[in-house]
C-alpha cells in the first residue's frame, strides 16, 4: 500500500470517528442519530423483503390472481398476434 493511500484512509478513519463522537455527544442529537439509522435500516429491510416477494411471485404465479393471469393473457396474446401479422 502506497503511503499516499495511508494517509487518506487514515484521514477518512479519523473523520468518521470524529463526526460520530460529535453526535452521540450530546443526547438530543443522540436520540436523533439512532432513530435515523433505524429509519435506514427498516428502509433497507422493507426494500429487500419487497424484492423477494416479487422473485417468489414471478416464478410461482397464483392462479387466482386475476389481475396477473389478465396481464399475461394480453402479453401472450400480443407475441401470437404479432407473429401471424409477419407471418402473412
Amino acid at each position: 500500500m502506497k503511503k499516499s493511500s495511508k494517509v487518506v484512509l487514515s484521514g477518512v478513519a479519523l473523520s468518521t470517528i470524529g463526526v460520530t463522537s460529535y453526535l452521540l455527544k450530546e443526547e438530543k442529537r443522540k436520540n436523533k442519530f439512532i432513530s435515523s439509522m433505524q429509519m435506514m435500516k427498516n428502509k433497507a429491510i422493507n426494500s429487500i423483503n419487497k424484492d423477494k416477494q416479487v422473485m417468489e411471485k414471478s416464478g410461482h404465479p397464483d392462479p387466482h390472481d386475476i389481475e396477473d393471469n389478465t396481464m399475461v393473457a394480453e402479453g401472450s396474446m400480443y407475441a401470437v398476434n404479432y407473429y401471424d401479422e409477419k407471418k402473412k
